[in-house]
């Protein structure tokens, strides 16, 4: 994963130090397992989990001539023990070890993640509510449409970023899981009672049938969950993008002192923090297919797999909680101008009104078809030749003979759009 987008919480967690660490984690409490059962010395286990040490360099000499980076490994591992070395690895195969140990290092994976998660969530929540009655333009097929308010806006983030936080509690609780149930899955050479000591001292699950390796579709379900919430993340960035268009302005990416926008241009001010996440959210969903790629494999267990996951496994995790870290910092710093907003709603001369006017035309008495023929010509010389639709509507005899200047000024008050927010904000626990 290159440095550029990966925070050191994260970095520390798939480092090489770590994988090997994790390794000797699960090797010294399957020692202690079998100590408690009677087949391991006590004092062999106690020798074992006090002594046992690796060197990553010396791990990557021996990998070199065993083409076998557990074999590599448990001997290094063995060269810092006597005579207890014979029972490390004893009864179980690579596997047991590895995916027992990723489970494990997924869990201080998600940690972070979470972590990041919830952060964003907390200031989505503070945004929503500061901005609740912050009025402007919303959008839709990129055209203006009617009021609504920029804390709805970030209410709508909140409540799909608490989706995205039970999403990730079920599927992180599904990868935080073990096996050390041996070659094909039997426990013909290592008890489950192993496997269930193991577990219980990583804060693991056993898994309930396994073969060599967990069941990939484990792994898939959760790759495709941490993209589906890098999917939102690149949501809330795209939003941010279009309200900083220079016709539109609305908001902005604080920009700094010295900061430089282009190496051409000196005038700009570009989203780029919002267009990364939005370019790593595409990374994010590539390591979604290559997950699904990796459930099936040939009978009890192929390797196809272990190259994919090598990779997509720190880049899926590094990648979105990079990803949820910068939105966050992006949007504690936002310059956000309600006047813009305002004023916004103003450069389609009243359009955004039509509605209200055709509603109050129908309870004047017209049928639907006959509001909406009424209402619809003077929309389009508004439009057209760029006049304020109001006079329009004041001007027309069909109008005004059904609704008096209290009801037409009433229609075009943008305080009736929002009436409704507070019931809104309620719903979400937004109170």
């Amino acid at each position: 994963m290159l440095e550029r987008y990966t925070r050191p919480e994260m970095g520390q967690i798939w480092s090489l130090e770590n994988q090997y660490k994790s390794w000797l984690a699960v090797e010294i409490a399957i020692d202690e397992a079998w100590a408690q059962l009677g087949e391991v010395p006590v004092a062999d286990a106690q020798k074992i989990r006090a002594n046992a040490t690796f060197d990553v360099d010396r791990i990557a000499e021996i990998e070199a001539v065993t083409h076998h980076d557990m074999v590599a490994f448990t001997r290094n591992v063995s060269e810092s023990l006597g005579a207890e070395r014979k029972w490390i690895h004893f009864g179980v195969t690579s596997t047991d070890v590895v995916d027992t140990a990723q489970g494990y290092r997924l869990k201080q994976a998600n940690v972070v993640i979470r972590e990041s998660l919830v952060a964003l969530i907390a200031t989505l929540k503070k945004m929503a509510l500061r901005y609740k009655e912050t009025v402007m333009i919303g959008r839709t097929h990129g055209v203006q449409a009617e009021p609504t308010t920029f804390g709805l806006k970030m209410a709508r983030f909140y409540e799909e970023m608490q989706r995205n936080l039970v999403r990730f509690d079920r599927a992180a609780a599904e990868v935080e899981t073990g096996k050390i149930s041996g070659a094909v899955g039997t426990f013909a050479n290592v008890p489950p009672e192993v496997e269930a000591f193991v577990c219980e001292q990583l804060g693991l699950k056993p898994q309930p049938i396994a073969t060599q390796v967990l069941p990939r579709d484990l792994h898939a379900d959760y790759i495709a969950t941490l993209a589906l919430i890098g999917t939102s993340v690149e949501n809330i960035a795209t939003e941010i993008r279009g309200l900083q268009r220079s016709e539109i302005h609305e908001v902005e990416e604080h920009f700094n002192p010295g900061q430089k926008g282009s190496s051409a241009m000196p005038h700009k001010r570009n989203p780029i923090g919002s267009e990364n996440v939005t370019g790593l959210a595409r990374v994010l969903r590539g390591t979604m297919v290559t997950a699904y790629e990796d459930v099936s494999l040939w009978h009890e267990r192929d390797i196809s797999h272990s190259s994919a996951e090598r990779m997509i496994l720190p880049e899926s995790t590094t990648l979105l909680d990079y990803m949820l870290h910068r939105i966050n910092r992006i949007l504690t710093n936002l310059d956000v101008f309600p006047e813009t907003m305002k004023t916004n709603m103003g450069r389609t001369y009243g359009l955004i009104y039509s509605q209200r006017l055709l509603l109050k035309l129908i309870e004047a008495g017209l049928s639907r078809e006959d509001a909406y023929d009424l209402v619809q010509p003077l929309t389009a010389q508004a439009w057209d030749q760029q006049i304020q639709f109001r006079p329009l509507v004041e001007a027309s005899a069909e109008i005004t003979v059904r609704l008096t200047p209290d009801q037409i000024e009433d229609a075009f008050d943008y305080h009736y759009h929002l009436r409704r927010v507070g019931y809104i904000f309620h719903r979400l626990g937004l109170d």
